[in-house]
């Protein structure tokens, strides 16, 4: 018997977003609040996770790897006692797997304690970093948002609010911040709003989120976006934007709506499953087939299968079966089962697919081993043919604005045709949405969303420059 070690075996072939945020104030129970909301947002990244409290004018923070649910009791949370608290899910990048890099960060300066959990990424951080170790400035991990607590700690003068608002001003990039102070919890969006950011109201209490399904687990109503550019202040006085920069071309990331966000979720003021559907309506427009059933890739193929099916009155049904129970850990059998990675995930449902023409809807192929691998499981099972359809256009460009996503020459979709992929993946047929279909399915005004993934149209000058093809490897 061999142990094995790798990532989920489906999702490994995707792209994933790096964080989620979640932060509560005036609430006797911040802790076990902010455990709900971040374990609401678990799907915004499994690797870590971590709750940083508000005392008596202490903070105290607990942060481990691994899932919410695994490594927070009651004992834990009783441990992180007061009103106010943040907290942070975490996807990483290959080899930044650490818990020097799990958030949130805490350190104490002259204007107190302060915490902060991060979701985006710095385009210009490694010029930063390179600057600061020059002047002295030592780092225990290779997170970005490590270096935003060294530029605070710089700022020598003024309120906590101002000293962000300084730190801030050196930074380019994407980012939906959270910090906790000793008596405020600041929530800021970069201009461009790449990454989601919400605030609501549980009785009373104000809370942030990068989703709304965290305010749907908690009971708390959703009162608006925190806007892009926006800096709002939540304290004993109550709410208030301290900071509102001129408006810009929006950042807003398609993505989030494609694959991100949670289904149950608003975002960008949209429905996501709402949003999916339409997206496999429009897919089905475009790019037809003559098929039996329409299957979807679990789980986030689901609402653009039955969009498709609807549109083509081609019958939905479940051909493809998910265990949500796969870790990262698992024990493979000497002698090799083909695709084992991919049968840990997904199972083929022979009465569904045998002898039928299957069109089969994802969201995205990035390398497209994964989609190879479900054709060929389909055609096992007994399909008749095979076709594969996404609701996305190809994916060509990575994402430097918080997103992990391989180097170009790994994108499929950047360095093959259509037709290169479709025999790749052993498809009869293989069609994506076209650009124009995307953005009309999200009912986006021209300019109002970052699409740089599909287009290599990147709204943020990168240091260094995108030609140089590099993973970004600073793990928010």
């Amino acid at each position: 018997m061999q142990l094995k070690v790798l990532r989920d075996p489906i999702d490994d072939d995707k792209f994933h977003d790096e964080c989620g945020v979640f932060g509560v104030l005036g609430h006797a129970e911040a802790a076990n609040i902010t455990y709900l909301g971040i374990h609401a947002l678990q799907h915004r990244g499994q690797e870590s996770a971590g709750i940083a409290a508000l005392d008596a004018g202490q903070i105290q923070v607990h942060k481990t790897m691994g899932l919410v649910a695994d490594n927070f009791d009651a004992a834990t949370l009783a441990r992180l006692p007061g009103s106010a608290a943040i907290g942070h899910t975490r996807y990483s990048t290959a080899g930044q797997s650490r818990i020097e890099n799990a958030q949130p960060f805490v350190f104490k300066g002259s204007v107190g304690p302060i915490a902060v959990a991060h979701n985006g990424n710095l385009v210009n951080a490694e010029e930063l970093r390179a600057s600061l170790e020059e002047q002295g400035a030592i780092f225990t991990g290779s997170s970005d948002t490590e270096l935003l607590l060294h530029l605070i700690a710089r700022e020598r003068e003024g309120t906590a609010v101002e000293r962000i608002q300084r730190a801030l001003a050196q930074v380019r990039g994407a980012y939906s911040l959270l910090f906790l102070t000793q008596d405020s919890i600041i929530a800021v969006r970069d201009p461009l709003g790449f990454r989601p950011l919400v605030l609501g109201k549980l009785r009373g209490a104000p809370v942030f989120a990068s989703e709304t399904c965290a305010f749907d687990l908690i009971e708390a109503k959703l009162e608006r976006e925190v806007e892009p550019g926006e800096m709002v202040v939540a304290d004993a006085s109550g709410v208030r934007t301290v900071q509102k920069l001129p408006p810009q071309r929006s950042g807003k990331c398609i993505f989030e709506l494609i694959y991100f966000a949670r289904p149950d979720s608003q975002v960008f003021g949209r429905s996501v499953y709402r949003t999916r559907k339409e997206l496999g309506r429009r897919l089905a427009i475009e790019q037809p087939a003559e098929a039996d059933v329409v299957v979807p890739v679990p789980d986030s193929g689901v609402a653009a299968a039955l969009g498709y099916s609807e549109e083509s009155g081609i019958p939905y049904d479940m051909g493809l079966i998910r265990s949500h129970y796969v870790g990262r850990t698992f024990i493979e059998p000497s002698q090799s089962i083909r695709h084992f990675g991919v049968k840990l995930k997904l199972n083929p449902v022979q009465h569904v697919v045998k002898g039928k023409r299957v069109v089969v809807v994802d969201d995205s192929i990035v390398r497209g081993t994964t989609s190879r691998k479900i054709v060929k499981m389909l055609r096992d099972a007994g399909a008749k043919e095979v076709h594969v359809r996404i609701s996305a256009p190809p994916t060509k460009w990575p994402c430097y604005y918080g997103i992990d996503t391989p180097v170009r020459k790994e994108l499929i979709g950047a360095t093959h045709t259509v037709e290169e992929i479709a025999k790749y993946v052993t498809a009869d047929s293989l069609g994506y949405l076209s650009e124009k279909g995307m953005h009309e399915a999200v009912r986006a005004e021209p300019r109002t969303f970052c699409d740089a993934c599909f287009t290599g149209e990147y709204l943020v000058q990168l240091t260094p420059p995108v030609e140089s093809d590099r993973r970004d490897s600073s793990a928010r």
